[in-house]
């Protein structure tokens, strides 16, 4: 039976919305231009940037129960009444975000769009970039207009991997349309599954929920980041100042530092989208420096663990370091961005000997090689001349490791005051 809605890209922003989609009964295909990645997907196999590890064969059999289906053959997507983009847009050398998969997406989808087609864009991108990028390649492929031919709408994602008190049903759906009767029909779809739906005014608005929402995040980790180094150099315990700070009923959100920022949100600042914009005055300093900020706490953590092998007497050159977490959140098998892999290169270009151990992600790689996975995270913190605990993994006893470690930094202020040395 032909589909209603194609998702184009099945990583950490398809895969989800292909699950909700199917719960909710919306016959749905899975688009991957690589025969072999979509023989990957059938088989449960995600990609490592997915977030989500692994489908299990169960999840499956409940997706394909109710329409779901894997494939390669473009020819599918000019059959469907909604098509979602759902490329990544990873940062570049230039730290700027690199838009080739959402145009290599969209001119796949042009050479087979149909009148009546409401076409989705859910990847993080510049403002303006669904009406100045995605239109003009949907339009000169297909030859129809959008919002005459073919409606055309951008919905940030938000997605929240390992969150079990929010998914899709629950978490409201901005979106904003290229015109008004296409704003309707993206409500219209993402109603079938979402409890809630927030009309934006238009694509602009909706993009820059996105910047905004990322940089929130961004911009208050480092406030709290930058504040950790500074209640240490004072003595104040900022774990305890946080504790106390969150009590307060208004005007005040918690945000916990750590050694680092990752994920696939990445903060766009005012230098990012200078080539975008045309030139238009976009002076998002705070989010520069909060990215500055952010960028320097992998290097802290080092500094923090050679202070901490010295004062024991020890050297970072030769020290077996044991790592503890290497994803960028905890509970999820995802190590975009993760601070950890700069932590890692920076002590091992000290002369640390580095091991790792993550209940979720098998195998690591740092400077080109592959980083031992411990078996045992207690024998190998017993082994450790130092143990970092860089993402607090529910798995985890930092009492216990406390207790077995010679030496433990705690970065996440997971365990109880006084059980580890602490960020």
């Amino acid at each position: 039976m032909p589909a209603d809605l194609a998702v184009i890209g099945l990583g950490h922003l398809g895969i989800p919305l292909a699950q909700a989609a199917t719960a909710a009964g919306v016959r749905t295909i899975g688009y991957d231009p690589d025969p072999r990645a979509a023989d990957d997907l059938r088989a449960g196999r995600l990609p490592s940037c997915s977030g989500e590890g692994r489908l299990s064969a169960a999840e499956l059999r409940r997706m394909a129960a109710r329409g779901f289906r894997i494939t390669a053959d473009a020819a599918e997507l000019g059959r469907v009444r909604t098509a979602v983009i759902c490329a990544p847009t990873p940062l570049g050398n230039d730290r700027r975000l690199d838009l080739s998969a959402v145009g290599e997406a969209a001119r796949t989808l042009a050479a087979r769009l149909r009148p009546h087609t409401t076409v989705l864009l859910e990847s993080t991108v510049y403002p303006g970039t669904t009406e100045e990028f995605l239109r003009p390649l949907l339009e000169d492929g297909s030859g129809l207009r959008a919002g005459r031919d073919f409606h055309l709408a951008y919905s940030p994602c938000r997605h929240d991997p390992g969150n079990r008190a929010h998914g899709p049903a629950n978490t409201p759906k901005v979106i904003g349309g290229l015109t008004p009767a296409c704003t309707e029909a993206a409500a219209a779809f993402y109603g079938r599954f979402t409890e809630k739906v927030v009309r934006a005014r238009g694509t602009r608005e909706a993009e820059t929920v996105k910047v905004l929402e990322t940089n929130y995040r961004h911009v208050n980790i480092a406030l709290v980041n930058e504040l950790a180094v500074y209640c240490h150099d004072l003595g104040v315990d900022v774990w305890d100042v946080v504790r106390c700070a969150e009590t307060k009923p208004f005007g005040f959100q918690s945000f916990r530092p750590g050694p680092g920022v990752g994920g696939h949100g990445v903060p766009v600042d005012h230098d990012h989208m200078a080539d975008q914009q045309h030139g238009l005055g976009l002076p998002l300093r705070m989010v520069g420096l909060a990215q500055q900020v952010n960028g320097r706490m992998p290097g802290y953590v080092t500094r923090r663990c050679t202070a901490l092998l010295n004062e024991y007497g020890k050297s970072a050159r030769g020290a077996r370091v044991l790592l503890l977490g290497v994803g960028y959140k905890p509970d999820v098998a995802d190590a975009e961005g993760s601070p950890a892999r700069e932590i890692a290169s920076r002590l091992m270009e000290l002369g640390a000997r580095i091991g790792y151990h993550d209940p979720y992600l098998t195998r690591w790689r740092v400077l080109g090689r592959e980083v031992e996975r411990a078996e045992s995270v207690y024998e190998a913190a017993a082994d450790a001349d130092l143990t970092v605990l860089l993402q607090h993994h529910r798995t985890y006893d930092l009492q216990g490791l406390a207790v077995k470690a010679q030496l433990l930094l705690d970065t996440r202020g997971a365990g109880p005051a006084g059980t580890a040395h602490r960020l």
